[in-house]
């Protein structure tokens, strides 16, 4: 569980939260009081083209854009270490932020933490691990848009049921489609120099999320850890996922 407020002690290892697709900064609401209420400088980054940033959407908008936003955020708000959270899709912007960060600021990433989510190599699009039927049914979604962006599914494929269902789905916004197929390069063993902690959601597991699933059990240099909920824990676990957030928090902090 996370530390009460009258136990925080305030650092500057610094918690950064990366939202998954369809979703903004607004998924972690129900963390963010948890996260600095036990002392813990923490930001929510929302990604270009979504959430409240939908009015940004243009053929633009590319995972190099949503890479840039973290770095922003970073720079913006004079984090100086910090632990940085990508769930789901955001896997793959928290790599290229990791490369960066490893390449122009060394030792400023204390951890890495990959929450459900894509787990790319070099040359890696997040689509690479997706089968051909959930590949295509994401290029026949964009064709309603002119191949801008793709619709949400229904909240209910992350395990969420009732009102946490209605809400995310009432907050949902088209993803952004140009960075789907787009290639991430990136230095591989410079972003494995930082540890990393996997974080699986087991209970409904998402089939997108296999690959990383299995990968990050049988390659060295990885913590695993497992929660017991779907794939938006910060929904539908917020408690939990706090907690173990904290814990990485606190381990980093004391490297």
């Amino acid at each position: 569980m996370p530390a009460s407020p009258a136990a925080a002690v305030p650092d500057h290892t610094a918690i950064v939260l990366v939202h998954g697709a369809w979703h903004g900064a607004w998924c972690w609401r129900r963390v963010l009081p948890l996260l600095r209420g036990a002392g813990v400088d923490t930001h929510a980054v929302t990604l270009t083209g979504v959430g409240e940033r939908a009015h940004l959407l243009s053929p633009a908008v590319d995972l190099h854009t949503h890479i840039q936003d973290v770095i922003g955020l970073i720079e913006a708000e004079e984090v100086a270490r910090l632990v940085l959270v990508g769930h789901s899709y955001a896997g793959m912007v928290v790599t290229g932020v990791a490369d960066r960060l490893q390449r122009e600021r060394p030792g400023a990433l204390a951890h890495l933490v990959y929450l459900d989510a894509a787990v790319p190599y070099p040359g890696d699009s997040w689509s690479t691990y997706h089968t051909a039927e959930t590949r295509q049914a994401r290029i026949d979604a964009s064709r309603a848009s002119g191949g801008l962006s793709f619709p949400p599914p229904d909240a209910s494929i992350f395990g969420l049921e009732g009102a946490d269902r209605d809400w995310v789905n009432r907050r949902q916004t088209p993803q952004p489609f140009r960075l789907y197929q787009q290639p991430l390069d990136f230095d591989g063993a410079r972003v494995a120099a930082v540890p990393r902690t996997f974080i699986d959601c087991t209970s409904p597991a998402l089939a997108t999320i296999a690959p990383a699933r299995a990968r990050v059990r049988r390659e060295p240099g990885w913590q695993v850890l497992e929660m017991a909920t779907g794939h938006d824990p910060m929904v539908s676990e917020p408690e939990a996922l706090a907690g173990l957030l904290l814990d990485i928090q606190r381990t980093a902090r004391a490297r």
